[in-house]
């Protein structure tokens, strides 16, 4: 698979095509959809339920994404890989841009924001 981009990913859109993502914490998880050819990567805060057996995602803290994130990282054959910033850390601004750099020096290309303030 080439590797995706945002941009790939505008022109797959536009030409109509299906995009596919998947969530994914691990190396293998990760080689594994990017053989079936999904185009991106998740790696969600709702990995504190799924593999901690937290009853929420709030507990799930910047760096236990950062270390799926590189997990996904080793695994990965192309695919884009979105990361969620976990439940309050985007309390600021500068916290936002702190904790975004974190992630994406572990291997995410994207970075998930929610929140209902603008950045």
């Amino acid at each position: 698979m080439p590797n995706i981009t945002v941009t790939s990913l505008l022109a797959m859109k536009h030409k109509g095509e299906k995009i596919t993502m998947l969530t994914c914490y691990d190396a293998t998880f990760a080689h594994t959809a990017c053989q079936a050819g999904v185009e991106v990567l998740l790696i969600g805060d709702s990995l504190g339920m799924v593999l901690q057996g937290h009853d929420s995602t709030l507990p799930v803290t910047t760096a236990e994404t950062a270390y799926h994130v590189a997990c996904v990282k080793r695994g990965n054959q192309g695919a884009l890989i979105l990361a969620d910033l976990p439940f309050m850390a985007n309390a600021t601004l500068e916290q936002t841009f702190i904790n975004s750099t974190t992630l994406m020096q572990a291997g995410a290309h994207m970075i998930k924001v929610e929140g209902a303030a603008w950045l």
